[in-house]
């Protein structure tokens, strides 16, 4: 026969609760406390940012290779590296691949911009968050563009600049990264006026680096010296 094993009691139980509570709380502070000097240790530092990257690791997705040659020609048109933008396109709009490419607060477009910013701001309805009052062919009038400061650009020379339209899209990214600091080295300053968040510099910047890297083990240049 089977011996019956041993159960222990209700009282037992919550005494040995009782008694792991001090002990793990006191392992909470004393890793609270140190928790910098534990991040020196090489496999505490690593397991970190595996951690941290994990998240974006499980959703990282290939740069399409049709995209490329529009990155690299904006990008040596306005003097950054064309990782960059394809970093602003993974983030935005997953490689275009958002349906619509309209956000709830009227982001429009490939790169997700709002209608004052590719319009520009000195457009009499722009106030807020940026979506304004603009006519739907103002929005693309390159006259109307360039009388309101915008930063929309109509890279294909169809007569209009059109965040719909990959190539105006990239170029008018490029555009508005050059001219807030990314075209002489400021790369954070830059993203951060696309979009007025640390945690988007932050993710803008794990896939720059990414891409970097990438184009390093190809032995393929990517930026430009600022």
């Amino acid at each position: 026969m089977k011996k019956k094993k041993k159960k222990l009691s209700v009282v037992a139980k919550g005494l040995f609760l009782l008694l792991m509570v001090p002990f793990i709380m006191t392992v909470f502070v004393l890793v609270s406390v140190y928790w910098g000097d534990l991040q020196r240790f090489p496999l505490v530092h690593t397991l970190t940012e595996s951690l941290q990257d994990a998240p974006k690791k499980i959703v990282d997705m290939k740069i399409p290779d049709e995209y490329i040659p529009i990155y690299q020609e904006a990008a040596k048109t306005y003097e950054i590296p064309w990782t960059l933008l394809a970093a602003h396109h993974r983030i935005e709009t997953k490689f275009s691949t958002m349906d619509p490419l309209l956000s709830p607060v009227g982001a429009e477009g490939h790169m997700q911009f709002m209608p004052c910013t590719f319009v520009g701001w000195q457009h009499p309805s722009c106030s807020d968050l940026g979506k304004g009052e603009i006519k739907e062919d103002d929005k693309t009038n390159p006259d109307i563009i360039a009388k309101y400061g915008g930063y929309g650009i109509d890279a294909n020379k169809d007569g209009k600049a059109d965040p719909y339209q990959i190539d105006d899209a990239m170029f008018s990214a490029a555009n508005y990264l050059a001219s807030n600091g990314a075209a002489e080295g400021d790369l954070e300053n830059a993203i951060y006026m696309y979009n007025h968040s640390d945690e988007y510099v932050e993710d803008v910047l794990y896939y720059y680096h990414k891409y970097e890297e990438e184009q390093k083990v190809k032995g393929q240049a990517s930026s430009f010296a600022p």
